[in-house]
């Protein structure tokens, strides 16, 4: 039976995520923004919480741990190199790990950048990866510990994957990111489109996640610093993907 997945909002502008294995009954939240929606959502479905998968340590995405476990009998898993910034934690994983939530498989992929333990979840069988706040729809996050060369390298290592991939990360961010897009290549024909049917969805009040990362490899700025188009709306033509990609992530912060 196919995994499961649940998405909705948290916090001001959170998304919250549920992966659900229907053989075993086990259920993980990636990441916990805050309890109550999480609950709400276990509850709506019926599910009981097994598990949750950390990407990183900030506040964010670790309030809801410690009052979801004292609901739950849960089992936290988290990046080793944040653990002690993370309540509750009590597995640690490392880049090439996995871990398993009932029968789903989920392999860690180390991203260092937004922070330099980030992790993200790559569940191969069922195309889905939680990339917490290294990847968004059409961005990515901003770059606190680490620099934009290894960033760049984090990103490089998610566009690796299947482009039917879909992806789930931690912010609804998408029309924001769209408007810097647009700005960066007004006429890209297949972001404008993109653009207008991300308006739609919001202006009806829905998530725009999960995208794919086919979608992203077209469409996300972050992920095309490599091309000519890119580099010329920075000045930098011919410069190296990873210096166009710097620049652009210092547009995006005065954005």
């Amino acid at each position: 039976m196919p995994a499961q997945i649940e998405v909705f909002p948290c916090r001001s502008d959170n998304i919250g995520v549920l992966i659900h294995d229907p053989a075993t009954g086990a259920t993980a939240a990636i990441d916990a923004p805050e309890a109550n929606p999480i609950l709400e959502v276990l509850a709506a479905r019926n599910w009981s919480l097994t598990d949750i998968l950390v990407t990183h340590k900030h506040a964010d995405h670790v309030e809801g741990i410690l009052p979801l476990k004292d609901r739950y009998d849960i089992r936290v898993v988290g990046p080793g190199a944040e653990a002690d910034a993370i309540p509750g934690i009590d597995v640690t994983v490392h880049d090439g790990d996995v871990v398993k939530v009932g029968q789903l498989a989920a392999k860690v992929i180390a991203t260092p950048g937004h922070t330099a333990g980030h992790i993200a979840y790559w569940f191969e069988r069922e195309e889905a990866l939680f990339a917490g706040d290294t990847l968004f729809a059409l961005g990515c996050g901003r770059i606190f510990e680490n620099t934009p060369e290894e960033m760049w390298q984090s990103l490089q290592k998610l566009a690796a994957l299947p482009d039917a991939t879909r992806l789930y990360c931690g912010h609804e961010y998408t029309q924001s990111n769209a408007r810097f897009a647009l700005a960066v290549t007004p006429d890209d024909p297949a972001l404008r489109e993109r653009a207008a049917a991300i308006d739609a969805t919001r202006a009806a009040g829905k998530l725009t996640i999960p995208s794919t990362l086919g979608e992203e490899k077209a469409t996300n700025p972050f992920l095309r610093a490599g091309e000519p188009a890119l580099a010329k709306a920075v000045s930098l033509e011919n410069g190296r993907a990873a210096d166009v990609f710097a620049a652009l992530r210092r547009w995006k912060d005065k954005f």
